[in-house]
């Protein structure tokens, strides 16, 4: 019995690195495959025929990875993606969003941020939910969703549920935007006017000459009209008699 195992045991050891790879690959399926599944897979059957879970799983990983590093450097390729179109549609990134929060009434400001190292809040907001979604001046159709097309101003961030760092990112990228043409900007209209500008009215006029004046008037009409109490006087001159002399 041990020779018949030293005997098998030189004949793997001969066997091509190839053989030993699929071997291991199949074993590993194995373990992680239900017990009453594994009759469905045969020792001779090619790696093309192993339905392994842990593949599925990296191909996964890889196809997401992939989409991360895609939109990277182009966030805004991806508001043009299907991708973007099957999730949202022609709705805003926060149309369907609804923040979780206790009692009927929801809280006057949002969360101060949805991700904290490496744990995630529950229901984060809709920017911190897709990675795919990156805040940048130069990513104009996403900003212009938070942006009111009345006023031109931010929405606010308990209307769209935004937690207040992207807010503040959302702020940045709009003046950034905005000082670099890609959004417009409300300038009030103000009417011209010449009169405005003109040096006839008495804003901008000359200063009138001051009157003439005679030995003992005062520079003030009104002051000349004004009899003082004899009694304050008394006052006063008793305070300052040794500066009267």
């Amino acid at each position: 019995m041990a020779a018949s195992l030293t005997s098998i045991a030189k004949v793997l050891c001969r066997l091509s690195p190839s053989i030993l790879q699929q071997l291991r690959q199949y074993q590993s399926c194995l373990q992680r495959l239900p017990v009453r599944s594994y009759g469905a897979l045969s020792p001779f059957a090619p790696p093309s025929h192993f339905y392994c879970q842990a593949a599925s799983l990296q191909n996964d990983a890889a196809a997401q990875a992939e989409t991360l590093h895609r939109y990277k450097d182009r966030p805004w390729d991806y508001l043009e993606s299907e991708e973007y179109i099957e999730r949202y549609g022609t709705n805003p990134v926060w149309a369907d969003y609804r923040r979780n929060h206790k009692g009927g009434i929801p809280p006057q400001k949002t969360r101060k941020t949805c991700i904290r190292g490496d744990k995630v809040s529950g229901n984060p907001c809709p920017v911190c939910r897709d990675s795919n979604i990156v805040v940048h001046h130069q990513n104009v159709k996403l900003l212009q969703q938070f942006i009111s097309p009345q006023t031109g101003m931010l929405y606010d961030p308990t209307r769209t549920g935004v937690c207040m760092k992207q807010q503040k990112k959302l702020n940045e990228a709009v003046g950034t935007a905005r000082d670099h043409g890609l959004l417009p900007f409300q300038i009030p209209y103000v009417e011209f006017s010449g009169e405005d500008y003109s040096n006839s009215h008495d804003a901008v006029g000359c200063t009138p000459p001051p009157p003439s004046l005679t030995s003992g008037d005062t520079w003030y009409k009104w002051y000349g009209e004004i009899t003082p109490d004899e009694q304050e006087v008394a006052k006063v001159k008793k305070t300052y008699k040794a500066y009267l002399k």
